[in-house]
C-alpha cells in the first residue's frame, strides 16, 4: 500500500475532503478535519483496529489520559481497516521522556482490563513485514532475521520479570505522546497488551544505545518512573528480541522506499557484527 492507495480507501470509506498525510508506518494516518483516521495495509489487521478502538474505551474509563475513539468499530473499506479518532488539540511543546514516563506509571497500575489484552508479540509481525519486503531485500538477511526470532521466541518465554506483569502499551516511546493544552496524552494504542512491563521501558533503553537518545534525557526517563531497567539481568534479552523486531520492521518499507533499504542494511549488518554501539536512524 502506497499514499495513492491509502487515499483511495479513504473514498471507499465514505470518508471525503481534504487529507492531510500525517505519517505512514503500519497504517498511513491522515487527518480529516476534526478526525484522524488510520487506514490499515491489509485486512489481517482488523482485528487489532477492533482491539485498538476497545482499548480507548478502556483506558477512557479508567481516566488514563489517551488518544479517543470517534468511532466504536472500524470500518472495512477494500480490505483495509479503517478507524476513526477525535483530533487532539495542537501540540504546545514537544513531548520528553519523563511525559512518556508520567504516563506509563499509572498505566503499569491499572489491573487487567475487561478487554482481552494480548500477550506483546514482539517478534510476531517479523514474518509479515519481510513477506511485505519480498525481493527488496537479501534472501540471507531475512534467513538471518528469521533464525535470530527463533532464538529470541524461546528466551523470552524463559524470563522472569521484576515487575509485576500487566497492561503495558507495548510502543513506549516520546513519539506516541501528545503535549496539548491538558498535558501529555497516550496515542497509537494497537500494540496496548498484557506482559511484562519491562517491555515499556527496554524501548527507551534501546533508543539511548542505538538511536542517539542523550543520556541526561535517559536519566529524566528512568527518574520519573522511579527504575532501570537496564539494571534488570533479562534486559539484554528484550532488547535484542526488539532489536530484531525492530529491524524487520523496516523491512516492509524498503520496496519503495531506497532510503529504508539503506537503513534496513545498516541495522542487519550491525546485528551480525554483534556490535551495539552503532547508531540506528529513526524511520
Amino acid at each position: 500500500m502506497d499514499e495513492a492507495r491509502a487515499r483511495d480507501v479513504l473514498t471507499r470509506a465514505g470518508l471525503t475532503g481534504p487529507a492531510e498525510l500525517l505519517s505512514f508506518g503500519e497504517n498511513a494516518v491522515f487527518a480529516l478535519g476534526d478526525l484522524v483516521v488510520k487506514v490499515g495495509r491489509e485486512a489481517a489487521l482488523l482485528e487489532r483496529a477492533e482491539r485498538e478502538l476497545a482499548v480507548a474505551g478502556w483506558l477512557a474509563g479508567a481516566g488514563i489520559p489517551a488518544v479517543r475513539a470517534a468511532e466504536p468499530a472500524p470500518r472495512l473499506a477494500d480490505g483495509h481497516p479503517v478507524t476513526l479518532w477525535h483530533r487532539l488539540p495542537g501540540a504546545v511543546r514537544p513531548a520528553g521522556p519523563e511525559d512518556l514516563a508520567a504516563l506509563l506509571r499509572p498505566l503499569h497500575a491499572l489491573p487487567a482490563p475487561p478487554v482481552p489484552l494480548p500477550a506483546r508479540d514482539l517478534l510476531g509481525g517479523v514474518e509479515r513485514w519481510l513477506r511485505l519486503a519480498g525481493e527488496a531485500v537479501d534472501p540471507a538477511d531475512a534467513a538471518y532475521l528469521r533464525a535470530r526470532r527463533d532464538a529470541y521466541a524461546g528466551e523470552l518465554a524463559a524470563l522472569t520479570p521484576h515487575l509485576a506483569p500487566g497492561p503495558i502499551h507495548g510502543d513506549a516511546l516520546p513519539r506516541n505522546v501528545h503535549v496539548g493544552p491538558d498535558g501529555p496524552v497516550l496515542v497509537d494504542l494497537e500494540t496496548v497488551s498484557a506482559d511484562l512491563r519491562e517491555h515499556d521501558l527496554v524501548v527507551m533503553a534501546l533508543s539511548r544505545d542505538r538511536y542517539g537518545l542523550p543520556v541526561a534525557e535517559y536519566e529524566a526517563f528512568t527518574a520519573a518512573y522511579g527504575w532501570d531497567v537496564r539494571d534488570w539481568e533479562g534486559c539484554a534479552v528484550l532488547r535484542g528480541a526488539r532489536e530484531t523486531a525492530s529491524c524487520a520492521w523496516v523491512a516492509q518499507h524498503a520496496p519503495a522506499n531506497p532510503k529504508a533499504l539503506t537503513e534496513f542494511r545498516r541495522r542487519v549488518a550491525s546485528l551480525r557484527e554483534g556490535d551495539p554501539e552503532v547508531l540506528w536512524y529513526p524511520f
